[in-house]
């Protein structure tokens, strides 16, 4: 029994951190020269940026859920990462722009942010769209 509570314990301290302000370093594996995979419409690479720069993207959401879908609020991962969204209801079929920055001040190496859009939809109540940069001192 203190096994398992140990493992969910470990568990629950490192999911906590993938919440948090995080710059996570890898190795390159090919895709940081592919800026926008589009196959991953969630997921924004700015590739390599300049320490200190700030970058910006438009995500698009589409309402597919066939009834009126509300945005009730959006955040980051990070203070360094600002989002704000254009429109907070939308109609089946309809669609509204998530701006994005990230300020790269302070950061170096590869870094992963996330963007949480939080809704009414009981199916899927947090839409998560991320962004990635290689930050260059």
């Amino acid at each position: 029994m203190r096994f398992f509570s140990v493992i969910f314990s470990s568990i629950l301290i490192l999911s906590s951190f993938s919440v948090g302000c995080l710059a996570q370093t890898s190795q390159n594996q090919g895709k940081s020269q592919d800026r926008h995979s589009s196959e991953d419409a969630f997921l924004w690479d700015f590739g390599k940026m300049k320490e200190g720069e700030t970058a910006k993207h438009e995500f698009i959401l589409k309402n597919e859920t066939g009834k009126i879908l509300n945005i009730k609020e959006v955040n980051t991962s990070c203070g360094c990462t600002v989002s704000s969204v254009q429109k907070k209801q939308l109609a089946p079929g309809e669609s509204t722009v998530i701006d994005v920055s990230f300020n790269s001040k302070g950061y170096s190496g590869l870094i992963t942010q996330y963007i949480y859009v939080n809704t009414d939809n009981i199916n899927e109540p947090v839409i998560r769209f991320m962004i990635k940069a290689e930050v260059i001192k």
